[in-house]
């Protein structure tokens, strides 16, 4: 080759390489990775303002925590008691519980009272009455002539045994013994005789010791009411076949107001029933 030729192909070479290593260069630079790929931690770029923290005092929910287990479950009401039936005997004859019926003779038949009183209430026979009766009668009668029912006066309360063999044996003399068992009770077996029972009629007097006293203002009235004061309408109309006994709208029985309450919202109209005792529609001998 001639020194010429030789010359002149070292020129053309050179700057042909210089455009491949500068190609090759561009090539890498575009396809190498961001540049904040490769950074240091140092390196990064400081953000756009402080990371909040959080406050002091303020604790984050656990992921299995809700509202319901972190709050307090509000106290649960009191239960009330229930109605104890066995408080007061319904055997003895100075309980007011005493269930006195034509199986249920008073025990002793000839019992009386050592509390009796007379009630400060106008009557046709004497008021005489167990002292807590004839308190509660006071407040009874004042209270259904305040609520305009009319006047209320005693037709008859308290009877000694030897006083209802009278009052029985003229019923018997009057009507026979059937018809006398069914609205007059044999002595020894009269609620009378406690002192807990007594028989009302209205002032001025009418329908006394009558099924029509039911449909006077003072017999709708204590029908009612009688129970707020301790009294029980002892021989309702519906109930002959349990009390043994013609419905007595003027008839009621002393039993105190925490046994009258409880007939009252439960809708038992009758001791048989109430205390579980067997209907006594006549006496057993």
């Amino acid at each position: 080759m001639s020194p010429r030729l030789a010359s002149s192909r070292s020129v053309f070479v050179v700057p042909l390489a210089a455009v491949l290593a500068a190609a090759l260069l561009a090539s890498c630079s575009s396809a190498s990775p961001d540049a904040s790929a490769s950074r240091t931690p140092s390196e990064s770029p400081v953000s756009a303002g402080p990371t909040p923290s959080p406050q002091a005092g303020s604790a984050e929910p656990g992921p299995e925590s809700s509202p319901a287990e972190t709050e307090e479950a509000p106290p649960a009401s009191p239960t009330p008691p229930a109605f104890d039936a066995t408080a007061r005997s319904i055997d003895d004859p100075s309980s007011l519980w005493v269930v006195s019926d034509k199986l249920r003779p008073l025990d002793p038949v000839d019992y009386a009272s050592s509390d009796l009183v007379t009630a400060d209430v106008a009557s046709q026979n004497p008021p005489t009455l167990r002292a807590e009766v004839a308190a509660a009668v006071v407040e009874m009668f004042a209270a259904g002539e305040a609520e305009g029912a009319g006047a209320f006066q005693v037709q008859s309360a308290y009877r000694s045994y030897a006083t209802q063999v009278e009052v029985y044996d003229g019923w018997v003399a009057q009507l026979g013994q059937v018809r006398a068992d069914a609205q007059s009770a044999r002595p020894g077996f009269s609620e009378h005789q406690t002192g807990l029972a007594l028989d009302i009629s209205p002032v001025p007097l009418s329908c006394a010791l009558q099924a029509c006293f039911g449909d006077t203002p003072q017999g709708e009235w204590l029908a009612a009411n009688a129970w707020r004061f301790g009294f029980l309408l002892r021989y309702p109309a519906d109930k002959v076949a349990v009390t043994g006994f013609t419905f007595e709208p003027w008839h009621f029985r002393y039993i105190g107001p925490e046994l009258a309450t409880e007939m009252h919202e439960t809708g038992v109209t009758t001791l048989e029933e109430f205390f579980g005792l067997p209907a006594a529609p006549d006496y057993a001998g």
